[in-house]
């Protein structure tokens, strides 16, 4: 199935390329999702007159991302966690804890942009937590658990 992005796709391609993928891809994810259309001649033809409009948008989102990025850059966030005497949690930190505290720290973030390289956080101490805002904005940021207090 040949499809045209209507906007940039991780591992896949930019705004503007036609490319072949596989029909459950582009009919249960791409289209539906509005990220491609059908490559046929009317459809290529209406995106050559959208692609400015597209590339605004795209810049604006492009741009948005970044200036969250740079206040995320230098936050360091502190959560409180129940935690035995060895250090290791009752439970876990996970992805909604750390997007809760980017929130409360004043820079919206949702649960789906934080990535856990091994997993969710299970003990006392500093950790890093990547965020993915852009399909070209990643950022890394300081995470420290300590111990609640009753």
């Amino acid at each position: 199935m040949e499809v045209i992005l209507l906007e940039k796709v991780e591992n896949l391609g930019s705004m503007g390329d036609k490319v072949t993928v596989k029909a459950g891809f582009g009919r249960n994810y791409l289209i539906p999702q509005r990220k491609a259309k059908l490559a046929t001649a009317a459809n290529l033809v209406e995106f050559e007159k959208l692609r400015a409009e597209l590339e605004a948008k795209a810049k604006a989102e492009l741009d948005a991302a970044t200036d969250r990025a740079d206040k995320l850059k230098d936050l360091k966030l502190v959560i409180e966690a129940n935690a035995g005497e060895e250090g290791k949690l009752f439970g876990s930190v996970g992805s909604a804890d750390i997007a809760k505290a980017c929130t409360d720290a004043g820079v919206e973030v949702d649960r789906k942009e934080v990535r856990l390289v091994n997993g969710a956080l299970r003990e006392l101490g500093e950790h890093t937590a990547g965020l993915h805002l852009h399909v070209d904005v990643d950022v890394e940021i300081a995470i420290n658990i300590v111990r609640e207090t009753a």
